[in-house]
């Protein structure tokens, strides 16, 4: 019998596609050479392993209200991946890196985030009717 149940961040798929988006930008830079490799390149490669990074710790935080400034963290590094890749598209020495996987993968985790993020906050009690129950 098939359970829907998260047992851990692990089962989550926004966190199996942000692992490919390390994957995959790793993959990309891997023939950079090693004097650009440690700019932006090392940039971009610590920014994609913040995204599942967040999300992980975000799901193993202990209440909702982490878990979604973790998820909004996560989103943030992917803001900042979006624009590292659209600076490496204008530096000679690395424009022309193939990064429509990553971009493709990152879109889509980004859409994501938002839709979980959205519809954790809708399931929040507003102050004031928590504060009508004490």
């Amino acid at each position: 019998m098939a359970t829907n149940y998260i047992r851990s961040y692990k089962d989550l798929i926004v966190w199996q596609k942000s692992m490919d988006i390390v994957e995959e930008l790793f993959k990309a830079t891997d023939s950079i050479a090693s004097k650009e490799r440690y700019g932006l390149i090392d940039h971009m490669r610590k920014t994609s392993i913040s995204i599942p990074s967040n999300i992980a710790e975000g799901r193993s935080r202990g209440s909702r209200r982490d878990y979604i400034r973790f998820l909004r963290i996560a989103y943030s590094s992917g803001s900042e991946l979006e624009t590292q890749i659209e600076i490496a598209t204008r530096i000679e020495d690395i424009k022309n890196i193939d990064f429509s996987t990553v971009s493709s993968l990152l879109e889509e985790v980004m859409k994501m985030l938002n839709v979980i993020i959205r519809k954790l906050n809708s399931k929040r009690v507003p102050a004031k009717a928590n504060e009508a129950k004490s």
